[in-house]
């Protein structure tokens, strides 16, 4: 039998076959891999980048072309990326490539935020030579162990998939499973193939049937009948049940199941970072973030429920309040989840299935099913309490600086239902979360699996070309803001509108304040002169402008000082056509919303320091409630 091949080095084969990769999902069918990201080095220049040109000024005959786009940070490529693929629900994504040593690396945490998010990413880093006749290669670390490793092999831990690609003829089934793990629902996040730089220069006779195009079908798991039953005795013997929806509700697109399954049986549905706006704001079923960045209506629910139904939740330590936030002693779980890991988690009964699947099975098994009265006149009053608390942090009128859950309240009450929000990491997350009235499942996006710093611009630049009828707005800390800045060049590179809040307080105001109670008093956190004792005294303010900074990336550049003034910025930068930035100070020390939960941060058990002394009776004591639940 005669196979029909086609010339090709490893790196053009490599295009041609992502070229040919569909997804279909509930009849919808697109082109999985939208575009490639990519900084060019000596590892990759020549291979993978010779390849996309080829393609650019000659798209594959049997595909066409693949969009490439010139970042300035490999970091920030892959979060870019990855907020791309959280933005479709994961039946999209992008292509990341680098060079050797530092360029491969710098992806690392990228890949650590798309697998903590169980969101897809196709990473090509390169590598040294398969030969090893240039050896050691520029930028090549050598393990006098073996000559087997490289730095690559710190994609493992961090990869739902990892393969390097020694020789041509191992590229295809490695592509091919590379595809298996991207569109997995239950074990999907960041898949890394290798690429020694001259095995991607490589030529070899691939078969023409590999570069078809092919469809793969995202599975709905359904659940099994005898879950379903055992499910439902647990739910119909319940006083107090409460949902927990996780980012599974949102990316199965469940949200539709989600609020008809709480209207028709009155369970009210709290939500984690990743599950906020999986159910309406307005639905009286929904009492908002659970956990150590919770607010009072959900975690007072938890504190006193007997059944906590999780759906599409990982269960992470903030959604737990590192596991006091389940009060009653006789607590149990039913855990809806695609990945058997996560549904047996906290001894739940387990319901390996998708969440859309299994909340249409739940609500109708539960037809006659209602919860009581009482229970509801409970969820209402909690739910009416939470909202003027969180009217009175919107609208506080803190002075001489406003407090930035003033910000956020401006944002909540101007943007529209199917703008997006995006933020990531400092004390942010912990107010947004508290307070945040989600209105759609695309509005609040916040990557809190690894909270990464830098996250957000990138993230808006990924956001928007994913979905660039929508407004996409980004709040970023100035702690964060010098972390990642660089990809505002690529954003005003590609013409992309996005508004960016630069929140500027001269410091860590989280960690500031998570030290500050844990005794430590703020060490490390300001933004100060050297000079004396800068880290425990403030001193004088560094002379950095952010927002020249910002204006010298091609950013327009709004500074405001007032909530009203803020306000009135934000319409400029709505009705701009060019990424604008607004520039506001806000108060370091807050206020913030009230607490009702805890975070578990160990504070040292001896000290000479009286506040660390004190901050260690208060930890023993917040501890006393904390269960390992298995």
């Amino acid at each position: 039998m005669t196979v029909e091949t086609v010339r090709l080095t490893v790196a053009q084969a490599t295009i041609r076959f992502l070229v040919n990769q569909y997804v279909e999902r509930d009849g919808v069918e697109q082109r999985f891999f939208a575009g490639t990201f990519g900084i060019f080095g000596h590892g990759n220049v020549a291979g993978i980048g010779q390849a996309l040109l080829q393609n650019e000024l000659d798209p594959e005959p049997d595909g066409g072309s693949m969009p490439y786009y010139m970042p300035r940070n490999e970091q920030g490529q892959v979060n870019a990326a990855a907020a791309f693929a959280k933005a479709k629900n994961r039946l999209q994504t992008m292509v990341c490539t680098s060079s050797i040593g530092p360029g491969a690396l710098n992806m690392v945490t990228g890949a650590a935020v798309a697998t903590t998010n169980r969101v897809p990413v196709l990473l090509l880093p390169s590598d040294q030579f398969a030969t090893r006749t240039p050896d050691p290669v520029l930028q090549q670390i050598e393990n006098a162990q073996t000559l087997d490793t490289s730095v690559n092999d710190a994609f493992r831990p961090v990869s739902v998939f990892f393969d390097r690609i020694n020789r041509p003829e191992q590229l295809l089934p490695s592509l091919m499973q590379a595809m298996r793990a991207l569109i997995d629902p239950a074990d999907t996040g960041a898949v890394t193939i290798a690429m020694p730089q001259d095995v991607q220069a490589e030529a070899y006779d691939f078969p023409v049937q590999a570069f078809e195009k092919r469809i793969w079908h995202v599975r709905r798991d359904p659940l099994e009948k005898a879950a379903l039953k055992r499910a439902v005795d647990l739910i119909l013997a319940s006083k107090r049940p409460l949902v927990i929806a996780g980012g599974g509700v949102i990316y199965s697109e469940a949200s539709e199941e989600l609020r008809a399954f709480a209207a028709a049986t009155g369970i009210p549905v709290a939500d984690t970072q990743a599950g906020k706006g999986a159910i309406n704001h307005d639905s009286p079923q929904s009492v908002g973030g659970v956990g150590s960045t919770g607010g009072d209506a959900a975690n007072h629910l938890a504190d006193e429920a007997d059944l906590i139904i999780g759906i599409g939740t990982r269960y992470s330590d903030f959604t737990t309040a590192s596991r006091t936030q389940f009060k009653n002693p006789d607590v149990t779980f039913i855990n809806v989840n695609t990945k058997p890991f996560d549904a047996v988690k906290n001894g739940a009964e387990m319901l390996v299935a998708d969440a859309r699947e299994a909340l249409v099975d739940l609500t109708e098994a539960l037809a006659d099913y209602r919860v009581s009265d009482e229970y509801a006149a409970r969820i209402a009053s909690e739910k009416a309490a939470w909202e003027r608390a969180i009217d009175e942090c919107y609208h506080v009128g803190n002075a001489p600086l406003p407090a930035q859950t003033e910000v956020f309240g401006a944002l909540n009450e101007m943007m529209g239902d199917d703008d997006v929000l995006i933020n990531a990491a400092g004390s942010m997350p912990g107010d947004l979360q508290a307070l945040w009235r989600a209105k759609t499942p695309v509005q609040y996006h916040v990557e809190y699996a690894f909270s990464t710093m830098g996250y957000e611009i990138p993230a808006a630049m990924g956001v928007k070309m994913a979905l660039p009828d929508s407004e996409v707005v980004a709040i970023v800390g100035d702690g964060t803001y010098q972390m990642l800045p660089m990809e505002l060049a690529t954003i005003v590179q590609e013409g992309l509108k996005v508004i960016f809040v630069l929140l500027q307080n001269h410091g860590f105001a989280s960690i500031g304040g998570l030290s500050e109670s844990r005794g430590s008093q703020r060490f490390g956190t300001r933004y100060r002169m050297g000079g004396g004792n800068p880290h425990v005294t403030d001193g004088e303010l560094i002379p950095v402008d952010l927002a020249k900074n910002a204006e010298s990336w091609g950013v327009d550049v709004l500074k405001v000082s007032t909530i009203a003034e803020f306000k009135e910025a934000y319409r400029v930068a709505e009705a701009a056509t060019r990424a604008t930035l607004i520039y506001i100070e806000t108060d370091l020390y807050g206020p913030n919303p009230p607490s009702s939960s805890w975070w578990d941060v160990p504070v040292s058990e001896v000290s000479r320091i009286e506040s660390t002394q004190r901050a260690y009776e208060e930890h023993i004591a917040n501890k006393a409630p904390q269960r390992h639940y298995f």
